[in-house]
């Protein structure tokens, strides 16, 4: 049960019957009613624009067609107070009959309460990570793994079909460094002394085993041979020996992807960019010209030259885009064309990339190709991920002992536990700057939402296990007489669980897995107030020896805000321990 997709029925309906009356001299945009919770809780329990975005519509100032509207709604039995505020809005005070209902729905539905059919199976492709296979995950990428992963789970708790998606970037100079790196290391690994590693080179002594596994498959054979012949095995032996590191680095988060895309795969066997750039070529979308300068770069800087360009201005960008180099390579955007048109070959119409905030740049340019390649069938959004900001105590952290130059994914999960990196790389809106502290994230406080949250999932446990032994079915009762939940902290709870739906939907359509972790935050936070209620009022406690039918009600209660709570959890990767430990 979406209670506000219920109500949001009901003043649709109030809108038809306006319109059956004369009201209306034609049919309104219903689609931009909007019921949601009121700003300030004091004027009701849900709110309404309907007389705002539909007051031209009528003919009506807002405010006279809200009191028209309001004295339909004030007919519903389960609406027991209309009120209308400012220029129109009307807000809405449910009867106490409506919140028994919310409860048994949650009661009922268990687990798949607040899933949603809005995706209706549509297939969405989320790519994510996608760090280059030259080293270790960085901090950085953990943010967008896991903002990625709970996103994925969002969108299929949501109803969409969801592939996860690692853009493997397996070609262009890069991985060529990493085979020299890594052959830098095989030498030493049969003996010699390679001294400090050259300006250039990947430094971190993460290379080493790569190099020890090519000394023991190769010995020395690959010494004699030149670079032009050593340089591809090298290449695939390190960047398969980076990915399988990357997957565990992931996997410690329990993050797992369905394709992994080789870059390489666009130009062998099939040179697939090619092709596209001929196509689009055909379509006079690709042409031969020059660019002026880039802004605030000094003239002598500036190769003046004739280049091939995409028309990217044609779909939104600032200026054309570059697809070949100077020594006739096809540029990194030229190849993510390729890739993205390649998606949508795949069956993917929408598709949501996650990057890191240094490649905001690259945005409008990429959407310009997507709407290029698939003539506006396909749709791109990007979710930049900002910084994160490491501290210790209140002291930046900046080393990592086995990168040297970063601090490593696998040392945040190390030392904090994957629960904490995950809860609080989501605890923050993605394009915010993140700080994080070692020692606040494992403090067993109030100040740490993760401990927080999870400490009253633990806490409704606990009741469970004191009422039955330990926590079970036979605590949820439909039947009880939820009827008997009247006190303004229990009603609370109920509210807050009621808006989960609906959290649920906005997220899932804004793609900000964020909201899901404010909103476990605020539920928690409502439940351990009303928890310390019970501590000084004997009456509001969830046991009550002398009333069985009370205790039932109360007890189903605290089941369904555990499995809110569980639920919630689960989406954003993060356990629901039945014990704080």
């Amino acid at each position: 049960m979406n209670m506000f997709a219920l109500l949001a029925g009901r003043v649709r309906d109030a809108v038809e019957a306006l319109v059956d009356a004369g009201v209306f001299e034609g049919c309104p945009d219903l689609s931009r009613i909007v019921v949601e919770p009121p700003r300030d809780p004091s004027h009701g329990d849900v709110a309404t624009n309907a007389a705002l975005v539909l007051g031209k519509e009528s003919g009506l100032k807002p405010r006279d067609l809200a009191e028209k509207l309001a004295d339909r709604l004030r007919a519903d039995p389960d609406i027991i107070q209309v009120d209308i505020a400012g220029p129109g809005f009307i807000n809405l005070t449910l009867a106490p009959v409506f919140w028994p209902r919310v409860l048994a729905s949650i009661l009922e539905l268990g687990p798949r309460f607040g899933a949603s059919a809005i995706g209706e199976g549509k297939s969405v492709n989320v790519e994510y990570v996608s760090a280059n296979p030259t080293g270790p995950m960085h901090v950085g990428h953990c943010r967008g793994a896991v903002f990625g992963d709970a996103l994925a789970n969002l969108l299929a708790f949501a109803s969409f079909a969801v592939t996860r998606e690692y853009y493997i970037n397996d070609a262009g100079a890069q991985v060529d460094v990493l085979a020299r790196s890594a052959y830098l290391r095989y030498r030493e690994a049969l003996g010699e002394s390679v001294g400090v590693i050259p300006e250039g080179l990947y430094p971190g002594e993460y290379l080493v085993p790569v190099g020890q596994a090519l000394a023991g498959s190769h010995g020395p054979a690959l010494l004699e041979l030149p670079e032009a012949e050593w340089l591809e095995p090298v290449r695939d032996a390190a960047i398969s020996a980076m990915m399988q590191a990357i997957r565990a680095d992931l996997a410690s988060l329990d993050i797992r992807h369905d394709v992994f895309f080789s870059e390489r795969s666009l130009t062998k066997p099939v040179d697939k960019v090619g092709a596209l750039i001929d196509a689009l070529r055909q379509r006079g979308l690709v042409y031969e010209g020059r660019l002026p300068p880039p802004k605030g770069q000094l003239v002598e800087d500036w190769e003046d030259r004739e280049q091939t360009l995409f028309r990217a201005t044609e779909f939104g960008d600032e200026i054309d885009r570059p697809l070949l180099k100077s020594d006739g390579g096809y540029t990194y955007f030229a190849s993510d064309i390729a890739y993205h048109r390649s998606k949508f070959d795949r069956g993917f119409s929408a598709m949501i990339d996650v990057w890191g905030a240094d490649h905001g740049g690259y945005v409008k340019r990429m959407r310009a190709a997507v709407a290029a390649t698939t003539d506006g069938q396909a749709e791109l959004d990007v979710k930049l991920v900002q910084l994160v900001r490491l501290f210790r105590a209140g002291e930046p952290v900046r080393m990592s002992k086995r990168a040297g130059e970063f601090v490593t994914l696998r040392d945040v999960v190390d030392e904090v536990g994957a629960d904490a990196v995950r809860f609080m790389m989501l605890f923050r809106k993605n394009d915010a700057v993140l700080d994080f502290d070692f020692s606040k994230v494992v403090e067993q406080s109030r100040e740490n939402p993760v401990f927080y949250v999870q400490y009253a999932y633990a806490r409704t446990q606990s009741v469970l296990r004191n009422a039955s032994g330990e926590p079970g079915e036979n605590v949820r009762t439909i039947s009880a007489a939820l009827d008997r939940l009247v006190d303004a902290g229990e009603i609370e709870l109920i509210r807050r669980m009621g808006e989960f739906p609906r959290i649920i939907e906005a997220a899932a359509e804004a793609h900000e897995p964020h909201r899901v972790a404010f909103y476990l935050h605020d539920l928690a936070s409502s439940f351990h107030a009303h928890w310390n209620r019970g501590n000084d009022a004997p009456d509001l406690r969830f046991l009550i020896q002398t009333d069985s039918e009370l205790t039932s009600a109360r007890l189903s209660m605290v089941w369904a805000l555990g499995q809110v709570l569980a639920t919630g959890l689960d989406l954003l990767g993060v356990s629901a321990p039945a014990e704080m430990r």
